[in-house]
């Protein structure tokens, strides 16, 4: 009975399409987003961080873009990974290249460069669909492996493939300790969240999910699919190239072109499939699922006095994603956020039957 929406009356249009029409959504929302900014940095360990909550951050917002394409637009895409590596990349060239460049600057416009990566793959989208859309964003995976094992541009001439991040610092601040760039990555996820919330609900949003529904009679009422279709990649490869900054940048601090293989855009599409297709939340969710995962499976064993070895744990870990994406695919196509969903339907007739 507490989750009721009893006497919340709206007397405009604007407070009827608030983000979280209901009171109670707000201030959990609130109390949410205070823990994380508040209550994590006076409780959470350095090992917490880098294992757990700074992988959480960055890839919910790298499953946040691609949802925008795969979930609302209905593009299946392979290539997530090669979108990450543009952002990393290009925000690195920015950093080296460019001196005195303000690093968020550099983050963005590493966005902004894998948001035309993403435009030019995503033409074949205009004429293909389907499991031949699939393979054609995968030529964008094996193409950004190739240019960045084969161009020593893009490595600035390293001679052994990697490369290194310099000092992080945004407006005077200094980022060096594992809290500092937990809470630079968890305010760039609010931004971008709050904005992919807004595009989702506005205009551009209902042509994605029309295109998603049918395209044809998307085109019979007027919606033109070149301008949904390409918009909708260019706003998830800019979501996920700025996550892609961020993974090298800020967590990994040096990496080389396998870590933003094939297995990263595998990953990230599974998230989105067990998360939730269609939902900000899912993103959320996909991403807490593969961080929290691998963790519980390396911690339970140990805890119960099980011995197993890491091989034993990576296969275990495999076994249950494919699984749990086949269980999600068959009972749940809309993964945990339909779950969450159902849930809080629930809840507003608690503690009557339906």
């Amino acid at each position: 009975m507490f989750y009721r929406e009893n006497g919340q009356f709206k007397t405009s249009y604007r407070a009827d399409q608030q983000i979280f029409p209901v009171a109670q959504d707000r201030y959990a929302m609130l109390l949410l987003v205070a823990a994380a900014f508040v209550g994590v940095p006076l409780l959470a360990t350095n090992y917490f961080y880098q294992a757990v909550l700074i992988p959480f951050v960055i890839l919910a917002l790298a499953a946040l873009g691609l949802n925008i394409l795969v979930g609302y637009c209905g593009q299946i895409s392979l290539g997530t990974g090669a979108f990450m590596a543009v952002g990393a990349y290009a925000a690195y060239n920015l950093q080296v290249r460019i001196d005195g460049m303000p690093l968020l600057v550099c983050i963005l416009g590493g966005g902004f460069v894998a948001m035309l990566f993403g435009v030019v793959f995503g033409i074949p989208s205009l004429r293909i669909r389907g499991l031949y859309l699939a393979v054609a964003t995968l030529a964008a995976q094996f193409f950004m492996d190739w240019l960045a094992s084969r161009a020593a541009w893009v490595t600035n001439h390293s001679s052994s493939g990697s490369v290194s991040a310099r000092e992080l610092q945004v407006l005077g601040w200094h980022i060096h300790t594992p809290m500092e760039k937990y809470l630079f990555c968890l305010a760039i996820l609010c931004v971008m969240a709050l904005l992919a919330k807004n595009l989702v609900r506005g205009a551009i949003g209902r042509e994605w999910m029309a295109i998603r529904d049918m395209d044809v009679a998307a085109a019979v009422i007027g919606i033109r699919p070149v301008y949904a279709k390409l918009s909708a990649f260019a706003v998830s490869a800019f979501i996920v190239g700025v996550a892609g900054a961020l993974w090298g940048m800020v967590h990994l601090g040096a990496w080389e072109p396998a870590a933003f293989n094939l297995d990263m855009s595998l990953k990230l599409l599974f998230m989105v499939i067990i998360g939730g297709l269609g939902s900000i939340a899912g993103a959320f969710f996909g991403a807490a699922f593969f961080v929290m995962l691998p963790l519980a499976l390396t911690l339970l064993p140990h805890a119960l006095g099980v011995p197993l070895s890491t091989a034993t744990l990576s296969y275990l870990e495999h076994m249950i994603f494919g699984a749990l994406i086949v269980f999600f695919l068959i009972v749940e196509p809309h993964g945990l956020a339909r779950l969450w969903g159902t849930a809080r339907q629930k809840l507003r007739v608690w503690p009557f039957p339906h």
